[in-house]
């Protein structure tokens, strides 16, 4: 599997709030679907409330 760097931001009580992290996956797809499913499951957060910026190896 490779890493892949996802950067975006997300809505929390204070605005939008800008992240970057580093996922193992097998391709960009995935690696944002990571994204997405540890910060709801993590932080309680929608899809909506995040923006994925880009993706990069």
């Amino acid at each position: 599997m490779s890493q892949y760097t996802v950067t975006g931001r997300f809505q929390n009580r204070d605005g939008w709030r800008e992240f970057s992290k580093t996922v193992d996956a097998p391709n960009e797809d995935v690696a944002v679907e990571h994204t997405y499913a540890e910060f709801g499951s993590k932080h309680g957060l929608k899809r909506t409330q995040l923006e994925i910026e880009g993706v990069d190896r």
